[in-house]
């Protein structure tokens, strides 16, 4: 069984990033649009890691946290929140709201193989 991951991610350099990665290493990515979507998404594929992009425009990333990690069905699921490294008061606002992992963008991209096989 693969593994699941969901992203909400605007970059499209990050999203094919991501995609090409997921696709080599034979990972079930899916991609979300909002926090409803998401949200559903998680529950329906039963995801095993979530990733977010902190500086998404459609997604608020905090509320996403604090409405993942307060549904006792979903609140296992791995959240992994990557940012702009100068932005280190975002780092910690995610960190509180319930991210399990938080890095900087260029830490998310060396890794990124590591992070998707689990």
């Amino acid at each position: 069984m693969s593994r699941t991951v969901i992203a909400a991610v605007d970059d499209m350099f990050f999203i094919s990033k991501i995609r090409a990665t997921a696709e080599h290493l034979g990972v079930d990515l899916r991609f979300a649009r909002n926090s409803d979507a998401l949200l559903a998404s998680a529950r329906e594929n039963r995801a095993n890691l979530i990733i977010v992009d902190l500086h998404a425009q459609k997604i608020d990333p905090i509320a996403l946290a604090t409405a993942l990690k307060s549904d006792p069905e979903l609140q296992a699921i791995v959240l992994l929140g990557f940012f702009s490294h100068v932005q280190t008061d975002l780092m910690c606002e995610a960190t509180k709201a319930g991210y399990d992992r938080v890095m900087p963008r260029s830490a998310f991209s060396k890794d990124l193989a590591t992070i998707l096989a689990g």
